[in-house]
């Protein structure tokens, strides 16, 4: 794959783990909308996990659980663990596989 359409790939499918999981984490519980629908903290970090994504310099690019290159700061890397566990469950238990395999394949 193309790293060009791998980025759009991983961009598409952080784009929607990050919704999902401001959606219900946040802006359920009165935090107010920042940009597209994200609050200021999962917008500033979208941000920056796209802009990690794209200067990424392996190829091809391995999951970053797997990578022995950490490009983000601990704080972001944890904070995208935490968003991935907890947006892969919520899609799982609604039986949106789709979005899975877009993750892992």
């Amino acid at each position: 794959m193309s790293k060009e359409k791998r980025v759009k790939k991983d961009a598409k499918i952080l784009k929607k783990f990050i919704k999902v999981y401001c959606k219900k984490n946040h802006l359920k519980k009165g935090v107010a909308v920042y940009k597209d629908g994200y609050c200021k903290d999962c917008f500033e970090l979208l941000q920056y996990a796209l802009k990690r994504n794209e200067k990424c310099p392996l190829d091809p690019k391995p999951q970053c659980k797997h990578c022995h290159i950490h490009c983000y700061k601990p704080e972001y890397r944890q904070k995208i663990k935490e968003i991935m566990k907890y947006s892969g469950m919520y899609f799982l238990k609604r039986g949106r596989l789709d979005w899975l395999f877009h993750y892992f394949f």
